[in-house]
């Protein structure tokens, strides 16, 4: 048979009398009824989450921020006094600190929703520095305390207040963009971590320590004490490696962190299971919930663990949205109602019958309740079809309302029951318990509600502005990934009726809301919605609504063109991945050409990579020079003239003493051609003369000499010759050049588009306004198909300027060159102190400059005349881990 104090902690100590009898009823009674606000807001946020995609960011942060917090600021204070058996700190500075975290709470969320950053800076400045005062009071509560068994639990609340902080802190980076854009994906896991583990989790697994066998009615094993202590050694310590290396992008740190945290975990729960005896517990129902919550826990960060062992932190960013449903509602809603079903019945209950008769309304139908809750929390958390996520979400809800109308009637039941009487504790704590009750019950389903993602209705087409335009229709297919919003500018004519095809490609949730305009729900990865803008004539921007997502480039900008010739043709469709902010931002070029059009279907980029050279000394190749139709720029094809049916031509690779015998072939029906190579040095007076249509010549030179040279047309005029795609390259190594893991070749030229030979095209050539600026005679084809490396691999990019007007600054975003060789010399080694920015080339110069690649990313490389640079000499290295 129990004691009529089963509400007694293992050891001897009351914390729950000692709370009762604190006589701070006043101060908890509004604490109290904090907690019920932020949980109500939270609640009508959630409610709301179909037609304001934001609302679900902002339920779960009102229900972990603001009611969540408030109430471990209360509960963790008045628990670190009964369990150090010291007295109370002073009620007022209690209050502030109180008021702090809630004005704090506000602002930030405030700021955010209204996209202030000075009232998120300052609302994250009051809450850190309330919390760091709650830590202060904490930790000198400990000095001179007289201490019990349970006084390393303290340590706990210490440890999550100190997360808290930090949470705040990365919180701030990701919602005002501080921490950059390169930094958002390791920030942002950072950030969730230390919130749900940290704050949420620590004081949660400290206070278990002493509900677990309370609740079980059995004494607390011996060696109790020295446990908690190593799990908040394993547990504390890994979450600060988990952050630190997270927060770095470093995932090997993070992953060890992790493991850590779960060996703590691990502890925890063995040490739990042998605490279990076969007598029947005080509350089986809460033993039993309790037992999931931990479960959960386990499984949360077993898989977690999982996540970073296994991929990178951009997919893990990705991933780690199926754990918040089990930590919300598998651990946090569990552990509450768990502690509801056993704490209730103590304190509304005027003696131990009234107490089993509560007790035994609250466990009412609880397997079911228990099976129908985790079943849901499981449905949820794994990667299944979206009717298993609707079905989990209803099942969470049931079982939770289920639960809240048991509570309804345990608080009616157990008000009935109090003494009416004015003096007494039982008096004096009827509107605290109220308010505590009425808080808790709200929570609870607000994490039930704000936690379920529902699905984003809506129709295909969100209406924009009404009327028709007299302008042409323009569809752009805009895609959201990758924190970025891909074209970043859209240019049209003024008066265009523009529709903008959104799609999700992300496994994170994104959207796009239009300014002074349209916008989608929220999308899941692969959803897709249509916004109609009507006609176009003032500049607009439109970003993803998700805090923190707009300031880390999550934007688009609309840009209005007063002539004609920005419009391409009608129905064109844009799809670019970004590079560099700053570095590259146009979509179109000045003559036209929308470099965020998708290329043509079959169309493959052409290879950047250095092919071997070929064995032996002697090279024989064949050219065939002939007019060619070639796809130069995002849907844009145009005849050019070329060698061996490409522009630029094929390169020819070797080392120094090879010799080249190359075959030229005039296969043009209309015209004379010849050629020129610059890695050669013979008189021209033969070698290079002009062959008519038909006819053949062999060059044959030897490579006297290392270095990246230009071949071309030799014949006049060479400027049409040249601009409209005759030439190519010549890689000779140096000697004893050493390998590395890439070789790139990139021939920088200017685009003219036209018929070749035209008085247009010609006067363009003559005044150097080209088209667009390219890569290896195609507008921004490696921003749309990257280049591919790992991190920490060297690469060595070789470049030719081939003009036939303009040269190039040749510069890597992100990197810094360590060695550059420049028209057969090295002006830069690897063992030298210095660094290079940018490899700058005259017309018909070349080199090369070698990096290595110091995180997994993506990485620019345009030509640092940014007018070239955004007008298509861009490109992109996307490297992985």
């Amino acid at each position: 048979m129990h004691s009529k104090n089963d509400d007694l902690a293992a050891d001897g100590t009351r914390p729950l009398s000692r709370f009762k009898a604190s006589g701070q009823r006043g101060r908890h009674l509004a604490a109290h009824g904090l907690v019920a606000a932020w949980a109500v807001l939270a609640l009508l946020a959630a409610s709301v989450q179909q037609t304001l995609p934001v609302a679900r960011w902002l339920a779960i942060h009102l229900f972990l921020l603001g009611a969540a917090t408030t109430a471990i600021v209360v509960w963790s204070e008045h628990f670190a006094v009964a369990m150090l058996h010291t007295r109370l700190p002073d009620r007022r500075w209690s209050n502030a600190r109180l008021a702090g975290v809630n004005i704090g709470a506000a602002g930030v969320l405030c700021g955010v929703w209204a996209d202030l950053p000075f009232l998120t800076g300052a609302g994250c400045a009051l809450l850190v520095t309330t919390v760091t005062a709650h830590l202060v009071v904490l930790v000198r509560m400990g000095r001179g305390a007289l201490g019990g068994r349970l006084a390393p639990i303290a340590d706990y609340y210490r440890a999550a207040a100190a997360a808290l902080i930090v949470g705040a802190v990365l919180g701030w980076l990701l919602a005002t963009g501080r921490g950059g854009p390169q930094h958002y994906t390791g920030l942002k896991l950072a950030h969730v971590h230390v919130t749900l583990l940290g704050w949420i989790g620590l004081p949660v697994l400290g206070t278990l320590f002493m509900l677990w066998p309370t609740v079980l009615g059995v004494r607390m094993a011996e060696h109790t004490t020295r446990l908690a202590r190593r799990v908040l050694l394993l547990t504390g310590g890994g979450l600060l490696t988990a952050v630190a290396g997270l927060a770095g992008g470093r995932r090997p740190a993070a992953a060890l962190g992790m493991a850590l945290y779960a060996s703590g975990v691990a502890v925890t729960g063995h040490l739990f299971a042998r605490t279990v005896r076969r007598r029947p517990a005080i509350s089986a129902a809460a033993a039993w919930m309790l037992a999931a919550a931990m479960g959960w826990l386990a499984v949360g960060v077993a898989v977690d663990l999982g996540l970073l062992v296994a991929r990178p932190l951009a997919e893990v960013q990705d991933d780690i949205g199926s754990l918040v449903p089990v930590l919300l509602i598998g651990l946090v809603a569990q552990v509450l109602v768990g502690a509801l079903t056993y704490l209730l019945p103590i304190v509304l209950s005027s003696g131990p019958k009234e107490r089993a008769a509560l007790r035994a309304t609250l466990e009412q139908y609880w397997p079911l309740r228990l099976t129908v809750l985790n079943l849901g929390v499981a449905l949820l958390a794994l990667p299944l079809p979206h009717p298993a996520d609707t079905a989990g979400e209803l099942l969470a809800g049931a079982a939770g309302a289920a639960f809240l109308a048991l509570v309804v009637s345990v608080l009616v039941r157990g008000g009935r029951g109090l003494p009416r009487e004015t003096g007494g504790v039982r008096a004096a704590r009827r509107p605290v318990l109220w308010g505590t009750a009425a808080g808790a019950v709200v929570t609870v389903l607000a994490v039930l509600v704000a936690n379920s993602g529902g699905s984003t209705g809506g129709s295909d087409v969100a209406a924009g502005a009404a009327g028709g335009g007299s302008g042409a229709t323009r569809t752009v297919t805009v895609t959201l990934a990758d924190m970025r919003i891909r074209p970043a500018r859209i240019e049209v004519a003024v008066g265009t009726d523009l529709r903008l095809k959104v799609t999700n490609t992300n496994s994170q949730r994104h959207d796009l809301k239009v300014e002074n305009g349209p916008a989608t729900p929220m999308l899941a990865k692969g959803q897709s919605r249509v916004l109609d803008l009507g006609p176009v004539t003032a500049d607009r921007q439109a970003w993803c609504t998700l805090p923190g997502h707009r300031a880390a480039g999550m934007t688009l900008d609309i840009v209005v063109r007063k002539d004609d010739t920005a419009t391409p043709s009608p129905g064109k469709t844009g799809h670019m991945p970004t590079g560099h902010e700053g570095h590259m931002s146009a979509a179109a070029t000045d003559g036209g050409l929308d470099l965020s059009a998708d290329f043509s279907a079959g169309w493959r980029p052409r290879t950047a990579d250095l092919a071997p050279a070929p064995g032996g000394t002697v090279h024989k190749a064949e050219l065939h020079a002939a007019h060619t139709e070639i796809e130069v720029a995002p849907g844009v094809k145009q005849q050019m003239w070329t060698f061996g049916g490409t522009a630029p031509g094929p390169t020819l690779h070797g080392k120094v003493g090879d010799v080249f015998e190359i075959t030229l072939v005039n296969d043009d029906t209309g015209m004379g051609h010849g050629i020129d190579f610059h890695a050669g040095s013979l008189a021209p007076d033969t070698s290079m003369r002009t062959i008519q249509p038909g006819e053949r010549l062999v060059y044959r030179f030897r490579a006297e000499k290392a270095g990246a040279w230009l071949y071309h047309c030799s014949t006049a005029p060479m400027l049409q010759h040249m601009g409209n795609g005759m030439y190519g390259a010549v890689v000779i190594h140096p000697p004893g050049l050493k390998k590395v893991d890439h070789e790139y070749v990139l021939v920088s030229s200017e685009l003219y588009l036209g018929t070749p030979g035209s008085t247009a095209q010609v006067t363009k050539m003559r005044q150097d306004t080209p088209d667009a600026w390219v890569f290896n005679g195609i507008a921004n084809q490696y921003t749309q198909r990257p280049l591919k490396a790992k991190a920490g691999e060297r690469a060595r990019f070789w470049v030719v300027a081939a003009g036939p007007s303009d040269g190039i600054a040749f510069h890597i975003v992100g990197t810094v060159f360590d060695t550059v060789y420049k028209e057969g010399a090295y002006l830069l080694r690897p063992d030298q102190a210095g660094g290079s920015q940018v490899l700058d080339l005259a017309t018909a110069q070349g080199g090369f400059v070698e990096t290595t690649f110091p995180e997994a990313g993506h990485y620019a490389f345009v030509d640092h005349d940014m007018r070239h640079a955004e007008a298509g000499a861009h490109g992109m290295v996307e490297v992985s881990e």
